[in-house]
């Protein structure tokens, strides 16, 4: 297995970080995602924004609101 990156984040067999799991509540996130309410998942927000990532999720969400 690949040593950990820099950042000491899990990573799989390939190298690739994991992402957070579906089932994670807004409310639970280190800084919780404006635009969806505190009960929302991690795949909720996916499915409605396209996005897989939480930055990417976050990016959407900005865009959407003209940021």
């Amino acid at each position: 297995m690949k040593q950990p990156g820099l950042d000491g984040r899990h990573r799989d067999k390939d190298g690739k970080i994991d992402q957070k799991h579906g089932n994670t509540m807004n409310k639970n996130l280190p800084k919780p995602i404006e635009g969806f309410g505190p009960n929302t998942t991690l795949k909720t927000m996916r499915d409605k924004t396209g996005a897989v990532s939480e930055k990417d999720i976050r990016a959407a969400v900005a865009k959407k609101r003209g940021r």
